[in-house]
C-alpha cells in the first residue's frame, strides 16, 4: 500500500477526532454563536474585527471541519480507486464522506436558524459515524484483518447479539451524552452516582430526567460491556482480534465512566469533559470494528467449512491394490 495513502488515512482519523472534540468543546464553552448567526463567515465577515475567545473557538471548529471535509473525500476518493476490491470500501467512503457533509450542514442550519436541543444532540452523533467510517478504511488500508488473521474469526450468534446489540446501544448513550451539553443539565445533580446522594428520589424536572437518564444509560453500558468482556475471555482467547477487542472496549467504557463522574467531582472541567467525548469516540470505533467482522461472518464459516473438507479429503486413505 502507498506510504502517502496511509499517511493521509492516519491523519484523516486524527483530524476526525479533533472535529468531535471541537464540537463538543463548542457546547461545552456556549461558543455555537461566536460567530453570530452568520455562516461560513462570522459576523458577515471574511476577516472578524470583533475577536472574542467564542468566536475563535466556533471559527476553529469550522475550519477544522472544513479541512477534513476536504480530507475525507480525498480519502474516499483515493481508498475507492486503490482498495475498491475490498467489499466494504466503497460503503465506508460513501459513509465517511456523507456523514461528515450532513455534519456541517446541520451544524450551519443550527446557526443560521437556530435548533431544537433534542436535534442538535445529533451532531455529535452524526460525526461519530463519519469519523468510524474513515476509522475502518484506516484499518483496511493498513491490512490490519491480515496482521490478526480477521479471515479466520467466526463468531457464534451469542456474540453476534451482543455486537450488534451494544453497538446500537452505545449509540443511545452518545445521544443522551450530548443531550446532557445542549441542555446544560451537566451540574444539575451535584453528587454521583446518585443525583443527591443523601436523598435519592426520582427526579423532579427535565434536566435531572437528562442527566440521570444519561448515567443509567452510562452505567448499563459499563455492565454490558464487561459480561461480554468476560464471554470473550472464557471462549475467544484463541481468536486474537475478539479478545483484544473487548479488553480495549472494556478498558475505554471504564475510561469514560471514571471520566464522567470526575465532570461532576471537578464541577465541569473542561479538559476532563473532553477526555470524556475522546473515551466513547474511541470506544465506538472499536465496536464499529467488531461490526465490520459480524458483517464478514457468514463468509469466514463458509471458507473455514470448505478447507476443512478439502483437508480431509487429502486425509482419506487410497483404497488397497486389488
Amino acid at each position: 500500500m502507498k506510504r502517502s495513502l496511509k499517511w493521509l488515512a492516519v491523519l484523516t482519523t486524527i483530524g476526525m477526532l479533533f472535529v468531535l472534540l471541537g464540537g463538543a468543546l463548542v457546547t461545552k464553552t456556549e461558543s455555537g454563536m461566536g460567530c453570530g448567526r452568520s455562516w461560513p463567515l462570522c459576523n458577515g465577515q471574511l476577516v472578524p474585527s470583533d475577536i472574542t475567545p467564542e468566536l475563535v473557538i466556533e471559527l476553529a471548529h469550522r475550519v477544522v471541519s472544513g479541512a477534513l471535509g476536504i480530507m475525507v473525500l480525498a480519502l474516499s476518493i483515493w481508498t475507492w480507486r486503490t482498495i475498491g476490491h475490498i467489499r466494504e470500501t466503497k460503503f465506508l467512503a460513501f459513509l465517511s464522506l456523507f456523514f461528515i457533509v450532513l455534519q456541517g450542514l446541520i451544524g450551519a442550519a443550527a446557526v443560521v436558524w437556530g435548533q431544537n436541543d433534542f436535534v442538535l444532540a445529533l451532531h455529535f452523533g452524526i460525526s461519530l459515524i463519519s469519523f468510524a467510517a474513515v476509522f475502518l478504511l484506516t484499518l483496511l488500508i493498513f491490512e490490519v484483518d491480515k496482521k490478526f488473521e480477521a479471515d479466520k474469526v467466526v463468531i457464534d450468534s451469542r456474540m453476534t447479539f451482543h455486537i450488534i446489540g451494544i453497538t446500537v446501544y452505545s449509540y443511545l448513550v452518545v445521544y443522551t451524552g450530548a443531550l446532557v451539553r445542549h441542555t446544560n443539565s451537566s451540574l444539575v445533580c451535584p453528587d454521583w452516582p446518585m443525583c443527591v446522594n443523601s436523598d435519592p428520589k426520582l427526579p423532579e424536572n427535565l434536566y435531572e430526567w437528562v442527566q440521570m437518564g444519561h448515567r443509567t444509560a452510562a452505567g448499563l453500558i459499563f455492565v454490558w460491556i464487561a459480561y461480554i468482556t468476560v464471554i470473550a475471555v472464557r471462549h475467544y482467547k484463541s481468536q486474537k482480534v475478539i479478545y483484544w477487542s473487548w479488553m480495549a472496549s472494556f478498558i475505554l467504557v471504564s475510561l469514560q465512566v471514571i471520566a464522567g463522574a470526575l465532570v461532576i467531582f471537578s464541577r465541569l472541567n473542561l479538559y476532563i469533559a473532553l477526555a470524556h467525548a475522546f473515551f466513547i469516540s474511541c470506544l465506538f470505533g472499536v465496536l464499529s470494528y467488531l461490526i465490520l467482522l459480524v458483517s464478514r461472518n457468514r463468509k469466514n464459516s463458509f471458507r473455514l467449512a470448505e478447507n476443512a473438507n478439502i483437508e480431509k479429503a487429502h486425509q482419506k486413505p487410497s483404497p488397497p491394490n486389488v
